[in-house]
Order: C-alpha cells, then sequence, then structure tokens
C-alpha cells in the first residue's frame, strides 16, 4: 500500500528506535553500491539508506541511479556518520521508476538557473527549487490564514473581464471568434457581437474593481488570484502571468490602509521563518555564495536571514512622494550622473530610484504615498491640493515596489470628472458608479505581487525561479 509510506521530514523530527519504516522518494546520489541518499520532497534533507552487501543483485544495483524512484522498507536505527542522526538499515528496495543515468540532465553536480529554467519541468528536484517552492506555499497559506484571523471574506473575482482596471490598455484579449477570418462591424471594426460573450474581453489585469463592490457591503475581503499583462518586459521583475493579492476594506483610510500592509509583511515573513527555517538557511547559504563571484559594491550588505529579520524588527519608514523626489535630488547618485532615468517632480519612480531610496538611503522598506495624479488610476482619492493622490506604494530592498495601493475615491462627483478626463467611459462603468451612488463609504486597498513577495523571502535575483513555470515575452513553454 503506498498510502502507509511515512515522510522523510516526520521521521527526522522524531527518534530512530528501531521501529520498521517504509519511505518512498528519489535517489539524489548512491556511493560505493552502499548509502542511497534518499529525498521525497518533504524536507531539505536526504535520508540515509544503507544497503547490506548481497542484499541486491547485480542488476537492481545498476537500476538504482540518481533519479530513480525507490520504494524502502527497513529499520530506522541511529547513524554513525557525520551530519545526521538515523539512517534505514534496508530490508526490501523496490524500484518503482528506473532514471537513465546517462540521459537524466539533474546530475549531482551544480547547474546554472538559466540552464534549469530552459528543464522546469525537473527543477522541483533539485535543492534550491524545492526550497523555494515549498516556502512559495508557506507564503500561500499564511496569507489566507492572516487574512481569515481578521475576518475577511476570500472573494474569487473573475478572471475573464470587459474592463480594464488599470487603464493600461496592455490585456490579453479572450476570442472564440476565427483569427483568420474575423467578421467586421459596419464601422469596419471587429464584431464582437458574435464572439462568446457578444463583446470584447480580457483577460484580467485585476480584480480591485470587483473587490470593491464586495467590500461595501461585506466590510472587508481579498481575492488570490492569477493576473495577466500584455506588457512586453523582458526584465527579472515582470511576469505576464502572475499571482495578486488584493485586500480592499470599507471604513479604511490611506493611513489605515499603510498599517495594514506593513503588518501583512511582516506577518509572512514571520511565518516563513518560524515554519521553514531549514529551506531559508539553506538559501542564506546560497545567496552568500553566490555574491562571492560579486564585486563587493554589488553584494548584499544584510545575508537573508538579517534582511528578513531587520524587516521584522523595524517599522517602515513613510515619506511623501515629494519627500522622495527631494531625496534623489540631493543624492550623490543623482548629482554624479548616475541614474539612467530623469529626477523631478512628477516623473513615475524608476526601479533604480525605488531601490535607492531603499538600498541606499533608508536601508529598510519605505512607504511612498500622495503621488501626483497625473502618474496613477482614476479610482484613486483626490488629495486637497488638486494635485497628488492617496496612494501608497512600499518599496523592498532588492526589488523595489512590492505593494501597490490607494484610498479609493468614494466621492460620485469627483470619481466622474477623473473618469471623463482618464477617458474612462462612464456609461459602461455605472455597475461601479453605483457603489458611490448608494451608501458611498471612505475605503481603501492594495495590491501584493505574490511573485515579488516570494522573491523578496527567497532572496532569489530573477522573478522567473519563483514561479513554476514562467509566462514571459515569446516564452510559453510547459
Amino acid at each position: 500500500m503506498f498510502n502507509k509510506r511515512t515522510k522523510i521530514k516526520e521521521l527526522l523530527a522524531g527518534e530512530p528506535t528501531g521501529q520498521q519504516v517504509t519511505v518512498m522518494g528519489w535517489v539524489r546520489t548512491f556511493r560505493n553500491n552502499q548509502f542511497i541518499a534518499l529525498n521525497d520532497g518533504s524536507t531539505l534533507n536526504n535520508l540515509q539508506i544503507v544497503v547490506e552487501l548481497g542484499l541486491l543483485d547485480e542488476a537492481t544495483l545498476k537500476r538504482i541511479t540518481t533519479g530513480a524512484a525507490l520504494k524502502i522498507t527497513g529499520e530506522l536505527i541511529p547513524s554513525l556518520g557525520k551530519g545526521q542522526k538515523m539512517e534505514i538499515k534496508a530490508a526490501v528496495i523496490e524500484v518503482l521508476g528506473d532514471s537513465d543515468s546517462e540521459q537524466y540532465p539533474l546530475q549531482p553536480k551544480k547547474h546554472s538557473l538559466e540552464f534549469l529554467r530552459e528543464i522546469a519541468h525537473l527543477r522541483f528536484r533539485t535543492n534550491t527549487f524545492s526550497a523555494i517552492f515549498r516556502i512559495r506555499h508557506a507564503l500561500a497559506f499564511a496569507i489566507h490564514r492572516f487574512f481569515n484571523e481578521k475576518g475577511f471574506v476570500y472573494l474569487h473575482t473573475p478572471i475573464i473581464t470587459s474592463s480594464d482596471a488599470e487603464g493600461a490598455g496592455e490585456m490579453f484579449q479572450v476570442t472564440t471568434l476565427p483569427l483568420a477570418q474575423l467578421p467586421k462591424s459596419a464601422e469596419g471594426g471587429i464584431d464582437f457581437s458574435q464572439d462568446f460573450f457578444g463583446k470584447s474581453t480580457n483577460l484580467t489585469v485585476s480584480g480591485q474593481l470587483e473587490g470593491e463592490l464586495a467590500a461595501t457591503a461585506l466590510g472587508d475581503i481579498y481575492t488570490f488570484g492569477p493576473t495577466f499583462r500584455a506588457e512586453n518586459s523582458n526584465t527579472t521583475r515582470h511576469l505576464a502571468e502572475f499571482w495578486m493579492i488584493e485586500p480592499e476594506m470599507a471604513f479604511y483610510d490611506l493611513q489605515d490602509n499603510m498599517d495594514l500592509a506593513e503588518e501583512f509583511i511582516q506577518y509572512l515573513i514571520r511565518y516563513v521563518m518560524e515554519h521553514n527555517a531549514a529551506d531559508l538557511s539553506f538559501l542564506d547559504t546560497r545567496q552568500k555564495e553566490e555574491e562571492k563571484a560579486l564585486p563587493q559594491a554589488q553584494r548584499s550588505e544584510l545575508g537573508l536571514l538579517d534582511k528578513l529579520q531587520f524587516v521584522l524588527d523595524n517599522r517602515f519608514e513613510r515619506i511623501t512622494y515629494s519627500e522622495a523626489i527631494e531625496v534623489l535630488l540631493q543624492s550623490p547618485a543623482y548629482k554624479k550622473k548616475k541614474f539612467k532615468y530623469e529626477v523631478k517632480w512628477g516623473i513615475d519612480l524608476q526601479s533604480e530610484h525605488e531601490r535607492y531610496l531603499v538600498e541606499k538611503h533608508y536601508k529598510k522598506p519605505v512607504i511612498v504615498t500622495d503621488y501626483p495624479k497625473d502618474i496613477k488610476a482614476f479610482y484613486m482619492r483626490q488629495n486637497d491640493d488638486g494635485k497628488t493622490v492617496a496612494a501608497m506604494d512600499i518599496l523592498a530592498p532588492g526589488i523595489g515596489e512590492i505593494v501597490g495601493g490607494s484610498q479609493r475615491e468614494e466621492r460620485l462627483d469627483k470619481l466622474e470628472t477623473r473618469m471623463q478626463e482618464m477617458h474612462v467611459p462612464l456609461k459602461e462603468m455605472q455597475w461601479y458608479l453605483d457603489t458611490r451612488r448608494f451608501g458611498t463609504v471612505p475605503h481603501a486597498g492594495f495590491g501584493l505581487g505574490f511573485e515579488r513577495m516570494v522573491l523578496f523571502v527567497t532572496g532569489m535575483s530573477n522573478i522567473r525561479d519563483v514561479i513554476p513555470f514562467a509566462r514571459t515575452p515569446k516564452n510559453c513553454e510547459f
């Protein structure tokens, strides 16, 4: 019976008392025809299996290769070897799945991350990626736990939508129309009335607008689902398909919003540090080894574990956009013309600006508020100065923006005026405006890019390495 197996993580948490156990997993190494390092994915650590001479015939021994899947029953005993407190003295070994050692891409040696991206279907079997995806799971679980403890309602917002929440227009279209012969309207455009939904539809860029609808009835809600951006960005920080966490809260202002986002990030980090200590320790050591090859100026000032602890121990710095611009203008980097992009009031902060604020100036996470309204979305609450909106971004070391949010504009007249200015069609958005017509309230929300959070917590440098199968421009493998 396969369900009689014991997971290696469970065994390693106990004591070896000579009990009979059955384990199953994949061979990492097989030394001297005697010692098998077995891993079943439940933990970073391997379990040593001792094969007594004469237990297996020559044909079976040859089948125990790196990558082969085994079922092993034996006695769990104390180990005399260094670095392990227990091992299994095998009584029965069954090969469940062979692995041709000549063809298997993951030999017991170091592989580059670039190579592993090409074989993403197998990279889960490496120490690095098994650690990353256990941490990703822990973060996902902690997200639901955090909001559940606070009484939030988990809302599933549509993946197919006819609205563009961000107004950026970088959306993937959804259609069942024959692409080779698209039906034309009388005006010469595509006749979407013949399409499945009878109108033009897209994959969602955000569940925020639908989330606001629920928040104005249920109080506090959150979404956690896939979002899509048809943005032609080949960078280490962008994906075409990624996951977003988007809470929306009635009776919240910008200050409440910032407080919740900061508490949320610290909660997630604390949870992973408590529940994935071995994985984080491995990634911490890995990062230090990787950075040895870099010039001193490019190395992280803090190790991964130190960085995460630092975020837990310190309140986030809170500054206005105007203060951020002034810091950048006074910076040595600006005066020595080291910024690639210009710095002046009104610009959308670039990654290099965000990282300077976080990594060089304040040296901790920073919340920037009150951005110019001209670079922000139509739904953000307008400030009394007429120039800025009640927006907030959280900037994290090594990444830049990790959270974007705002207090939403609850005043119908101001919202309608702003939508007209930004050419957002009022007629098609009456369902959204109804929340301002009937019992409007101050409310706020934010979006946290899940992969960027995983990137921050694992210390990885490329967002393609923290999602199982990355979707990027010209790349949709697996």
